[in-house]
């Protein structure tokens, strides 16, 4: 009893030994004066839902070799009361992976417009402008997780929209530039914005739900959001691209960020955090800002170098070099998060079929990203189609990718998980290879319309059900990790996966007739296929691994 008394106790350090065992920070049981009242600091603590940071930070000045973490521990968020409360929180959370895809859908629907503006059809520097935007909203997602652990997921999913709503407006003031450096700078500063956002929303719903059909069901309708949001920023960056003016897609999308983080302030419940910010010593330990620089540096060159070979050629030096040195930096990060006292990511908390379950999203989505964009590419230069034509033949994955979150939500309680993922990477193999292979001027129903109801499957089944497992597998105090995770490994995955298919593409047919634009698509789906087809593979093992797992369980039963 003991025990779970201590362990329902909310905002408090939980120090973890090697041997797995939890030890509370100085708080075995409530101090009790000798009138049997609470002392002057358990008394504080219970008035300001707060730890004691004094005395957290003297448990942190251990001896190195003690090997012991500090598990952020937030306090529960308690459910909604009422369909009334609970329709327009949730509703208010979806908006942030909606508006998520929408930043990514506003950009590629009416890229060549976008392009001409700014004097260029390169294909390499037109593809910096969703690559950009991926890249920020995949790398900063990490630390956006921990910020909203320690200071409150609530206020994080606001300063993100905020942010958003600015760099929106800032990206759409670009065009008086003309340049579209300035441009790609605006829309990696925009991708901050919901990657903040995001994992806040994520973390919410994981906070608020325990485990069970309704959580799995609300987690499916974030993810189903998701070509929605796409469907939604296309649609609308397309009619004002051809219609307006194309800047005006980012100053509405401003102006709904701005509305979004006012909703938040006014709906969503207080989520306080872990941290009190009166120590600036113990917020650089717990922030873990040594580790943050170097995996977020080491990411941003990484992928810089992916994305600008196409342009730049692979023989430029600064290229190749940036990249040895972004791999410098992962070993680096991967050093101080194995003796940092609060790491980024704690490697203890992470089994087996948790890495099955990243490396397959990883596969996935970056598969995913390059259908994305080549598929569109075929769309507007091969088949001469307008940005709002594309748009309208892409709607019906909003619908597709609906039934298949739900669908989700439904089976997840009684299909294994990694039976979810082999469906899911399937569906992203099966995708691309119909685009693939389809011919040119093939009708829009054949090929291309039924590989537009089969990707979202791959992904509106992975999301959920990788969101899901992390969620259930992570304690609560790591649920703006478990978020963080998901949502960087899905939107680095996609930068990363256009960088490589646009170095194939520039390699094997960099001129711009007909025949080689063809040619270059394809070979970026190639690209795809090979990518989604790994993640089937991961995912075979993951059945297998689960399969051996049951075995054993059900033989130590027995016994």
């Amino acid at each position: 009893m003991a025990s779970e008394t201590r362990h329902s106790s909310d905002n408090h350090g939980v120090l973890v030994t090697d041997d797995g065992e939890k030890e509370y920070a100085d708080r075995q049981e409530p101090d009790l004066e000798d009138d049997g009242s609470f002392t002057e600091r358990e008394r504080d603590e219970e008035e300001n839902g707060e730890p004691d940071i004094e005395t957290l930070a003297s448990n942190s000045q251990r001896p190195a070799d003690d090997h012991l973490t500090l598990e952020l521990t937030p306090s529960h968020i308690p459910p909604p009361q009422s369909l009334l409360v609970e329709i327009p929180l949730i509703f208010t959370l979806c908006l942030a992976q909606l508006l998520a895809q929408a930043g990514l859908g506003q950009c590629i629907a009416p890229l060549h417009i976008i392009g001409n503006t700014f004097g260029t059809q390169d294909a390499g520097q037109l593809s910096w402008m969703p690559a950009a935007y991926s890249l920020t909203v995949g790398t900063f997602i990490l630390i956006a997780g921990r910020l909203g652990d320690l200071f409150g997921h609530k206020l994080i999913f606001v300063i993100g929209f905020s942010w958003y709503a600015l760099w929106s407006l800032l990206a759409g003031v670009s065009v008086w530039s003309s340049s579209i450096i300035f441009f790609d700078v605006c829309r990696a500063f925009q991708g901050m914005g919901p990657a903040f956002a995001v994992p806040s929303a994520v973390a919410i719903i994981g906070r608020t739900y325990p485990p069970g059909r309704r959580k799995a069901m609300i987690f499916s309708m974030f993810g189903a959001t998701a070509p929605g949001g796409f469907t939604v920023g296309a649609v609308f960056s397309s009619i004002f691209a051809e219609f307006v003016w194309w800047p005006w897609a980012y100053f509405v999308m401003a102006m709904v960020c701005a509305l979004v983080a006012v909703a938040g302030v006014l709906i969503i419940p207080k989520t306080p955090g872990a941290a009190n910010a009166r120590s600036q010593a113990r917020l650089w330990e717990l922030i873990d800002v040594p580790g943050a620089a170097a995996g977020i540096t080491g990411l941003v060159l990484i992928n810089f170098a992916w994305n600008q070979a196409p342009v730049v050629g692979w023989h430029t030096p600064y290229v190749y070099v940036l990249l040895i040195v972004g791999f410098l930096f992962l070993g680096v990060f991967a050093w101080i998060e194995v003796h940092a006292t609060f790491p980024l990511l704690p490697t203890k908390l992470f089994s087996g079929h948790l890495g099955f379950v990243l490396a397959c999203i990883a596969a996935g989505w970056s598969s995913f990203g390059i259908w994305l964009l080549y598929l569109w590419q075929i769309m507007e230069l091969i088949r001469g189609q307008s940005p709002l034509v594309s748009s309208a033949q892409f709607s019906t994955a909003a619908v597709s990718g609906a039934c298949a979150a739900f669908t989700t939500g439904l089976i997840l309680g009684k299909v294994r998980p990694s039976m979810v993922m082999g469906m899911a990477m399937t569906a992203f193999t099966v995708g691309g290879i119909l685009v693939a292979t389809m011919p040119a001027h093939q009708i829009y129903w054949a090929q291309t319309f039924v590989s537009i109801l089969v990707m979202p499957w791959g992904m509106d089944m992975s999301f959920p059900a990788a969101t899901i497992i992390l969620s259930e597998a992570l304690p609560k105090e790591h649920q703006g990790l478990a978020a963080s995770l998901v949502n960087t490994v899905i939107n680095y995955s996609i930068s990363i996966g256009l960088g490589i298919a646009g170095t194939v593409q520039s390699q094997i047919s960099p001129g711009t007739t007909q025949e080689e634009l063809l040619r270059g698509c394809r070979s970026a789906f190639y690209v795809g296929i090979g990518l989604s087809g790994l993640g089937v593979a991961v995912a075979t093992l993951f059945i297998i691994d689960e399969n051996r797992r049951h075995v054993r369980e059900r033989r130590r039963g027995e016994k």
